[in-house]
């Protein structure tokens, strides 16, 4: 899968087309329309020249001519950096640092509930609780703001959108409450996006067909 563009790149991105961490990247390639040779890896049987790229041998992983990435905040804020516009962090650094904390608290809270759900292991009703009520807890604050702490969409909202898009993956159902209605409302601006419906694979789309 490539985004089409006019904006010329020689870059290469390995993707599992599965991966809630994949997804984030693709989210940023298409909002900043890069063209991009997209690589659908299955996790289980990586290309040879994965490994000569990257020492960890994981996925995703990011290669611009020389440079070769393999951690996501890394990607983003790069992809961020080398391509300015739209621009996908704020201008004013207190409020770069505000969203730098948000996506690190989404990585040490939310993330490992995650990959506790996906592994299936004795944690995974306590891990869909939690995050459960976690995202409940966060949906007033989107009342006011159309995006996480924002005006305007951002790589905080890039790091969301993938974790929200799988909550049936996940088996949790959000409460149709007045409380979780904001929180409802924020997904449905996210999935409605232009840029995130071209950065689904086709296992993403089945997840709510």
């Amino acid at each position: 899968m490539g985004v089409p563009t006019n904006k010329r790149s020689s870059m290469t991105f390995f993707s599992d087309g599965r991966c809630h961490l994949s997804h984030r990247v693709r989210i940023v390639l298409a909002e900043k329309g890069v063209s991009v040779d997209i690589i659908d890896v299955d996790p289980e049987d990586k290309p040879a020249e994965l490994a000569d790229l990257n020492p960890y041998n994981s996925l995703p992983t990011l290669v611009d001519r020389d440079l070769v990435l393999f951690e996501t905040k890394v990607m983003m804020e790069y992809l961020d950096e080398r391509f300015p516009h739209p621009p996908l962090l704020p201008v004013y650094p207190v409020a770069r640092a505000q969203s730098r904390q948000i996506m690190y608290r989404i990585e040490r809270d939310w993330c490992p509930l995650v990959e506790k759900i996906l592994s299936g292991g004795k944690d995974v009703a306590a891990a869909r609780k939690e995050l459960r009520d976690s995202l409940v807890g966060i949906a007033p604050m989107f009342t006011d703001l159309p995006y996480f702490f924002n005006e305007e969409f951002s790589l905080v909202d890039c790091c969301m959108a993938p974790l929200l898009w799988r909550l049936e993956q996940f088996e949790i159902a959000l409460p149709k409450t007045k409380q979780a209605k904001p929180l409802l409302d924020y997904m449905d601006r996210l999935f409605a996006r232009e840029a995130f419906q071209q950065s689904l694979t086709e296992f993403e789309r089945e997840m709510r067909s």
